[in-house]
């Protein structure tokens, strides 16, 4: 599969959804589930409103959309550049499915492993930004996975 995701994101501390004083299970579930695309072969990219602006008013129906819908229409989500959700964060199933991956190999595969925390409390405390969660080798998911 040679897909390319990518995600416009509303304006977030981080994409990870366990900075800050309270975890959100849906974006610790959907950064799991964007990971996991990666390792199936899906270049996911992912920009985030607050730090990389000029990526949403750079992408015409990323704009419009924006413009028309405001900020409720995020997150949208392309699929080899034409919109495929919006205003949501779509399941694994969800995502697998445009994108022709088998769903009973995908079954097995449902659950994720938990995301782990961007950075110490301490590390917070010092700098007030904890710097990137992504991992060091590939697959990765691109884009803005620090906390700031």
């Amino acid at each position: 599969m040679t897909a390319t995701i990518e995600v416009f994101d509303p304006a977030m501390c981080c994409s990870t959804g366990v900075c800050g004083p309270s975890l959100d299970p849906d974006l610790a579930r959907f950064e799991a589930d964007l990971r996991w695309l990666a390792t199936q072969g899906a270049s996911v990219t992912r920009y985030n409103l607050a730090q990389e602006p000029g990526q949403f008013a750079g992408r015409p129906v990323v704009a419009a959309m924006l413009a028309s819908g405001g900020e409720d229409v995020l997150p949208i989500i392309l699929v080899d550049g034409r919109v495929r959700f919006s205003g949501t964060r779509p399941s694994r199933a969800d995502l697998a499915s445009p994108l022709g991956i088998d769903l009973p190999a995908l079954r097995a595969d449902l659950l994720a492993p938990p995301a782990t925390a961007c950075c110490t409390p301490t590390e917070k405390a010092a700098t007030g930004c904890c710097g990137s969660t992504e991992p060091a080798s590939p697959p990765q998911v691109v884009g803005s996975g620090g906390c700031c």
